[in-house]
C-alpha cells in the first residue's frame, strides 16, 4: 500500500516530466532540422534519420560518424555491456537498437589495454563491429575510471552512426511485431524509402569471411599450460580465448575454412566459436567438422555460430528466428539437471531440434520461445550451447561449461596416453602471432 501511495504522488511529477521530456524533444527536433537546411551540419546536433524497409520512419540526432550506413535492425535488451556488445563479431553488418533508454553514462575504456594473456582486456575484438547503434538518450558525459572517451566518440572515430533522440520503444515493438528488418541510418537528409536498393543485406553474404583470421595465431596459457587446444575462429570474441587460456589450455587459433580434421588428432580438443550472420554459407566449416567427427575422438565444445555448424555438420538443420535473442538475461533450462541459467545471447539463428539425429540429445531449452539452446552427444565428449557461457558483460552462471570442457580435455589427454606432448611447442609460440590476421575493419571506419 506504502509504494501505491508513493507511485500516486509521483504520477502527476512522472506525467508533467514526460511532457515536459516531449516538447523539449519536438523542439529539438525543429531545431536540428533548421540547422540541417540553413548551413553546416553542426557536429554534435546533426539531424539523422532511422527508416526501416516497409516501416516507419523516425528523426532523431546523429551523435557518431557522418555517415549514411544500411543494414539489419535488431534489438537489445541489456542493460550494460554496450562496449562489449559493439565490438562483438557477431553483430557484424548489424544496426543495434538499445532498449536500455540511457546509453553511454560510463563512457568507453581503452581499446588498446591488454591483459597477461595479450587479450584484449575490455573488447571482444579490436573494433567495433556493428555499423550503426539506435538509443533514446545518449549520454554526451560519462563518468567511469575505465573510460577514456565518450560514446559518441568512439562512434566517430571507429566510423559508425549512431541517433538518439527517437523511441526505441516504438522500433522494438515494430521489430518484434514484424522481425529484423533491414533498415539505414541517414545522416542530414531523408532517404527515399522506396529506393530498395539502398538497404543492403548482411545475411546474404558471407560474413564469418569477414571477421575470421585470415591465418593461425596463438594464445599461450603460460607457465600454466596443461593442454593444447585448437579454435576454429568464426569472428571469436577475446573472453572466449580468455576462459581457455585462464583455465590451462594454450589455444592456436585457425580461420573458420581450415581443414582442422587433417591437423586434429595434435589436439587435445576442438572449440568452434561464435560468430555472425547465417550458418548456411560456412559450407566448407561444416564439411571439415563432419569429417573431424568421423576421425576425431577428442573433447569437441560449440558455442552460438559454433553450436548450429556442429548441429549441421551431424545432420540438422537451423532456422532463422523472427527477432533473435539477443540480451543478458534470457532463462535456459538445464535438460540434464533441471536447473534455470540465466544467459547471455546474440543471435538470429537456431538449430531445429526436431532434426538432430537420434545421438544427439537437446541440452538446454530457451524458456522464453522453447527454442534449442544446446546439445550433447550421448556417449562422446562433444557438446555446445547457443548462448555464451564466456558473458563478458554477464551473467556468469554459465561459466561452468569451460569447466566441464576443460574436464574432457584432461580425461582425454590421459586415456590418450599420446607418446606425443600436445603442450605447443617453443618454435610454434615463436612463429605464429599473437593475435588476428588481417581481419577485415567495417568499411565505415
Amino acid at each position: 500500500m506504502l509504494r501505491a501511495a508513493r507511485f500516486a504522488k509521483l504520477a502527476p511529477v512522472s506525467q508533467a516530466a514526460r511532457l515536459l521530456s516531449t516538447s523539449q524533444a519536438s523542439k529539438a527536433t525543429a531545431s536540428s532540422a533548421a540547422a540541417a537546411t540553413a548551413g553546416p551540419i553542426s557536429s554534435t546536433l546533426d539531424r539523422a534519420t532511422l527508416t526501416i524497409r516497409d516501416g516507419p520512419v523516425f528523426h532523431g540526432k546523429s551523435f557518431g560518424a557522418n555517415t549514411n550506413i544500411s543494414g539489419e535492425a535488431v534489438f537489445t535488451t541489456s542493460l550494460v555491456g554496450y562496449p562489449e556488445s559493439m565490438t562483438d563479431p557477431s553483430y557484424r553488418g548489424q544496426i543495434i537498437v538499445f532498449t536500455q533508454p540511457l546509453i553511454g553514462n560510463y563512457g568507453v575504456p581503452s581499446s588498446t589495454a591488454r591483459d597477461e594473456f595479450n587479450l584484449l582486456k575490455y573488447f571482444e575484438s579490436p573494433h567495433v563491429q556493428c555499423i550503426g547503434i539506435v538509443v533514446a538518450d545518449a549520454a554526451m558525459k560519462y563518468s567511469h575510471w575505465t573510460a577514456v572517451e565518450s560514446l559518441g566518440e568512439w562512434c566517430k572515430r571507429e566510423g559508425v552512426a549512431a541517433i538518439s533522440g527517437v523511441d526505441t520503444r516504438a522500433i522494438v515493438t515494430f521489430l518484434r511485431e514484424r522481425g529484423s528488418s533491414l533498415a539505414r541510418i541517414t545522416v542530414g537528409e531523408e532517404y527515399d524509402a522506396d529506393e530498395d536498393e539502398a538497404f543492403l543485406d548482411p545475411s546474404a553474404i558471407n560474413l564469418v569471411h569477414k571477421v575470421s583470421t585470415k591465418a593461425p595465431f596463438h594464445v599461450s596459457a603460460g607457465a600454466n599450460a596443461e593442454a593444447h587446444v585448437a579454435v576454429i575462429d568464426c569472428g571469436v570474441k577475446e573472453n572466449i580465448l580468455r576462459s581457455l587460456v585462464s583455465r590451462g589450455a594454450s589455444a592456436t587459433v585457425f580461420p573458420y575454412d581450415y581443414p582442422i580434421h587433417k591437423i586434429a588428432h595434435h589436439f587435445d580438443g576442438i572449440f568452434i566459436s561464435n560468430g555472425p550472420g547465417d550458418p548456411t554459407h560456412c559450407s566448407s566449416t561444416v564439411y571439415n567438422l563432419k569429417k573431424t567427427m568421423d576421425t576425431y575422438n577428442g573433447p569437441i565444445f560449440g558455442i552460438c555460430l559454433g553450436h548450429q555448424l556442429l548441429a549441421l555438420a551431424s545432420g540438422a538443420k537451423t532456422i532463422k528466428l523472427k527477432y533473435g535473442n539477443r540480451a543478458h538475461n534470457i532463462p535456459a533450462l538445464d535438460l540434464m539437471t533441471g536447473q534455470c541459467h540465466i544467459t547471455s545471447q546474440n543471435h538470429g539463428y537456431a538449430v531445429d531440434a526436431s532434426t538432430l539425429p537420434s545421438y544427439f540429445k537437446e541440452y538446454f531449452v530457451n524458456l522464453n520461445d522453447q527454442s534449442n539452446e544446446g546439445m550433447i552427444h550421448e556417449s562422446r565428449p562433444i557438446f555446445s550451447t547457443q548462448f555464451h557461457p564466456e558473458a563478458k558483460g554477464g551473467p556468469l552462471d554459465s561459466a561452468f561449461l569451460f569447466d566441464k570442457y576443460m574436464a574432457d580435455v584432461r580425461a582425454y589427454k590421459a586415456v590418450q596416453g599420446s607418446p606425443l606432448d600436445n603442450l605447443p611447442s617453443p618454435l610454434l609460440v615463436d612463429i605464429l602471432s599473437k593475435e588476428r590476421v588481417g581481419v577485415e575493419v567495417n568499411p565505415q571506419a
